[in-house]
């Protein structure tokens, strides 16, 4: 059913229950309730590794709390949420024929986001201080490459595993940087090696995006350190007085570009309302997507509609450096990264 069929199904229900990996699901609540003004939009903002947790806990006291999930951890929200019947997937006819098949399954992505490395614009002009991802390992970068706990935030667990399925990139990398072949010493690969150098070389670990972002991009510092965060923060420089910015030239890559998905609870209970919801955030059919989309119409965010132009601010993704990751492949290694990196805290 389209928008239009679901709506009066959707007022009779009256509320719906999303779970959001993104703060941003408050915007997209004021924008619902003005476009639905009879359906009440509860958005709670909780992260993806929590939303795990969370809907595995309710599912096994056979609970359900949340009608739409809005989630990335692909990796693991394929396994353990999806393939065990916790969610379900769900893609809104209007707009299927505007998504690549690649993005309507398993799960459909809505967009596509980032953990990359940033740097501060204001007090680097020229461009990014960083040209290889093995200067972070070197004593010009002893205590200044800042990022979220990997133990805490799966898309940074993520990012530390596509490094060690990107071994051979990353030998490369360690000899056009150092002039000889990598030395593998205690670690099984050069991903492993680089992650354990990293550690080794004091990088230090915070609790949000949001201090990372801090961290790098307030204004006024005159040697600020670099880390990885959100390319699509960067929105928030003017108002917050920051000055991110991008390091998509660095080799052999800045970071990672992952899906955020979007499925419904296994049995919703408003499921009108939360199939209105999914659509509702697939954006309408003005040139950018409207309210349910604006939010995530910003650069550094990549919308998976083919027929949403990208953001005109944002290195287009064709150019765009970063490794897009394989979910499968995440998940068969992300469990023995995580003890690597348990290991070196």
């Amino acid at each position: 059913m389209g928008p239009e069929e679901l709506l009066p199904l959707a007022q009779e229900e009256g509320k719906v229950t999303v779970y959001s990996f993104t703060s941003r699901i408050g915007k997209v609540e004021a924008a619902f309730e003005e476009t639905y003004p009879d359906i009440d939009l509860q958005g709670f903002d909780i992260s993806s590794t929590e939303q795990i947790a969370r809907l595995q806990a309710e599912a096994q006291a056979g609970v359900t709390n949340a009608d739409v999930i809005y989630i990335s951890d692909t990796p693991v929200v394929l396994t353990e949420l999806l393939e065990t019947g916790i969610i379900a997937p769900f893609v809104p006819p209007r707009v299927a024929d505007r998504v690549p098949q690649e993005y309507q399954s398993p799960l459909l992505a809505q967009r596509l986001s980032t953990k990359v490395l940033m740097y501060n614009e204001e007090a680097n002009p020229d461009g990014a201080p960083v040209t290889n991802l093995w200067q972070l390992t070197t004593g010009d970068w002893r205590g200044r490459v800042v990022m979220v706990d990997p133990l805490q935030r799966g898309d940074y667990l993520d990012l530390m595993t596509e490094i060690v399925l990107r071994s051979d990139a990353m030998a490369a990398a360690y000899e056009e940087q150092f002039g000889k072949a990598i030395e593998l010493g205690d670690a099984a690969n050069a991903g492993e090696k680089f992650i354990m150098d990293l550690f080794a070389n004091d990088v230090i670990l915070v609790g949000s995006t949001d201090d990372v972002n801090v961290a790098v991009g307030a204004k006024g510092q005159e040697n600020p350190p670099v880390g990885f965060t959100s390319y699509s923060d960067r929105r928030d420089n003017e108002e917050e007085g920051w000055a991110l910015q991008v390091a998509n030239s660095v080799e052999p890559a800045p970071g990672i570009i992952f899906p955020a998905v979007l499925a419904l609870a296994a049995e919703p209970n408003n499921p009108a309302a939360a199939r209105l919801v999914i659509d509702f955030l697939m954006g309408d059919e003005s040139e950018t997507g409207g309210a349910g989309l604006a939010p995530f119409y910003v650069a550094g965010d990549y919308v998976t509609r083919t027929d949403i132009p990208p953001h005109p601010d944002a290195v287009s993704l064709s150019d765009f450096t970063a490794w897009r990751i394989a979910p499968n492949e995440t998940a068969k290694i992300r469990s023995e990264i995580g003890d690597l990196i348990l290991t070196l805290q």
